[in-house]
């Protein structure tokens, strides 16, 4: 793995054709956003691009990539955006493309460093502002379309600019997004505040699942496979609910517990200050940023509840909170 600055990674793409760009599983906006972001910028310059990834593009999001070609062809350079590691990339996709990413674009202090080169950027908010970067310098026109792909990728990446991540450099970028001519009230209003109905009666679900810890200090909220069936709703819809347990007041640790289809417990981590989310789903064999992190449990249920709960009191008392 060599790093490489954005000059090099804009020479790499200029010098290259036939250009699959992929996006971790279980789609988010920051992913998708730099993705078709990207993809839209190549295919400008004239090139064949694509954007490739394992699960469906949420129906949030959907409009990211109207109009955009399918990955039927076989590539030359292989880009990842926002992939830390192999194992996001999802089983097929991983097996067919993990062992010949050309250039990884992330900004995840814990990526595994897999791609050939890694342009990264551990101070971005989202990697879409390393994505603005690069195409400044690849010198691409920023359609409205585009804009509207970067602003999807701060503002998802940064929970509509409120976590602790965002800097000035983030809200300079969604400034320049919307004179770019994105429209941020109609994605903040389907991204943010809109909620389907099955969702409305997943949400009710869980906050009956809520559970308290250590004096409040930690807290978690529990999905099953069941719920997502009862519900209506789709597994797509669930990062909605990971926020649940960080906005209990007094919490310094939430985190969401969702069933996965094998039987699986993935788990989001949100922390408040002075809590490092990271460092607790590194315990668990997990990763991400000091606010948001996550990790896969191979355990049952109370199992993987005892573990975490572990991991996350032995934490707070490192940091003198208990």
């Amino acid at each position: 793995m060599k790093k490489i600055t954005t000059a090099e990674a804009a020479d790499a793409l200029r010098a290259q054709d036939n250009i699959l760009i992929l996006c971790h599983a279980h789609p988010d906006g920051d992913t998708l956003g730099s993705g078709y972001a990207l993809c839209r910028a190549l295919l400008a310059m004239g090139k064949h691009a694509a954007v490739l990834c394992e699960d469906p593009v949420p129906r949030m999001f959907a409009f990211l990539c109207d109009g955009m070609p399918q990955a039927d062809f076989e590539p030359d350079y292989v880009v990842a955006v926002d992939v830390a590691t192999l194992k996001l990339m999802g089983e097929r996709v991983g097996a067919k493309y993990g062992n010949r990413v050309d250039l990884c674009i992330d900004h995840h202090f814990t990526n595994s460093g897999y791609a050939e080169s890694l342009l990264l950027d551990d101070t971005a908010a989202a990697a879409s502002e390393i994505i603005y970067a690069l195409l400044q310098i690849l010198g691409v026109s920023i359609t409205p379309i585009i804009a509207e792909c970067l602003y999807v990728g701060v503002s998802t990446d940064t929970g509509c600019f409120r976590y602790s991540n965002v800097t000035s450099r983030t809200l300079r970028i969604a400034a320049d997004m919307l004179d770019l001519g994105a429209d941020t009230a109609r994605i903040n209003r389907e991204v943010f505040e809109t909620k389907s109905r099955p969702f409305a009666r997943l949400e009710r679900m869980a906050l009956n699942s809520v559970e308290t810890f250590f004096g409040g200090l930690f807290a978690t909220v529990t999905v099953m496979q069941a719920m997502f069936r009862e519900s209506g709703a789709g597994e797509d819809e669930f990062d909605k609910i990971a926020a649940i347990p960080r906005q209990i007041e007094g919490v310094l640790v939430g985190a969401s517990i969702r069933e996965q289809k094998d039987g699986t417990f993935k788990v989001s981590v949100r922390t408040n200050p002075p809590m490092n989310a990271a460092e607790i789903a590194a315990q668990l064999g997990g990763g991400g940023h000091p606010g948001a992190a996550g990790c896969t449990l191979e355990l049952p249920l109370d199992e993987s509840k005892k573990a975490l709960r572990t991991v996350v009191e032995d934490a707070l008392r490192k940091a003198g909170k208990l």
